[in-house]
């Protein structure tokens, strides 16, 4: 059994908190042009953001997981609060907030958002023998019944506890990245690290490609739709086959795309 000095050790490094898992010197942002990018999403809205003109959303089954996430709710308040309550220093970074839970612990973190995401899914559609998310040394955890709500609630903040972007780096397959769809996460693994889930994609008459971002961060705080810090179609980001993909709190690579 770890410790949970261990398990703080095992997410965030030795170097401690300043340094951990997704701490990183926010980006700069550009001002967009976009009106979509300039005002905050209405109250009450789901994941079906706006779309830039000339655009249409990908089609998904209904019991896909792309499909879920475009109908995850988002929060009236735009705001991102952290575990306990604070408000997150930098609120530049987020498009829109969604209404799911980060719990009041500091454990909801950046690849913990993705796991968070994938289980809330799995477990809404009742498949319960797919929960289930391995740590840095290949250890299991699986979610077993009763599969109450109650038992769920216990069970992740103890993954959150042991697995995070070094762990979920291995158990995810890599994808190339003109391959993305829903779902998949840009991920670092590693000591610092970090994670994002591709929330939604739409296309246009020429094929072209764009998505939507969310992440977790450090400290645990509220999963946010990210904006784009460098195009007009904010918070769409256009899929291209290579070059670095720069979202407001970090720059992910090319190669970094992963699939459930």
């Amino acid at each position: 059994m770890y410790s949970k000095t261990f398990t703080r050790a095992y997410k965030c490094g030795i170097f401690g908190w300043l340094i951990c898992s997704c701490q990183i010197a926010p980006l700069q942002n550009k001002e967009s042009t976009n009106p979509i990018a300039s005002t905050n999403p209405p109250p009450n809205t789901i994941v079906d953001i706006p779309l830039p003109e000339g655009f249409t959303r990908i089609s998904y089954t209904a019991n896909s997981f792309a499909h879920w996430l475009r109908k995850i709710t988002l929060k009236q308040d735009p705001t991102v609060y952290l575990y306990d309550g604070r408000v997150k220093a930098n609120q530049e970074a987020q498009y829109a907030v969604m209404d799911i839970t980060v719990g009041n612990r500091d454990l909801q973190q950046c690849a913990d958002a993705a796991i968070r995401l994938r289980a809330e899914y799995l477990f809404e559609k009742e498949l319960y023998h797919q929960i289930v998310f391995t740590d840095n040394e290949a250890g299991e955890y699986r979610f077993t019944a009763p599969y109450t709500r109650t038992r769920f609630d216990a069970f992740l903040p103890r993954v959150f506890g042991m697995c995070g972007s070094a762990s979920l780096a291995k158990q995810l397959h890599a994808k190339i990245l003109m391959q993305m769809q829903p779902g998949d996460v840009l991920i670092r693994g590693g000591f610092p690290g970090h994670a994002a889930t591709v929330m939604d994609m739409a296309i246009n008459q020429n094929g072209e490609k764009i998505y939507l971002l969310s992440q977790g961060y450090m400290p645990a705080q509220d999963i946010h739709i990210l904006k784009n810090p460098t195009n007009n179609i904010s918070p769409w980001y256009q899929l291209t086959e290579h070059g670095n993909i720069q979202t407001p709190e970090y720059t992910f690579y090319d190669h970094e795309l992963k699939g459930w």
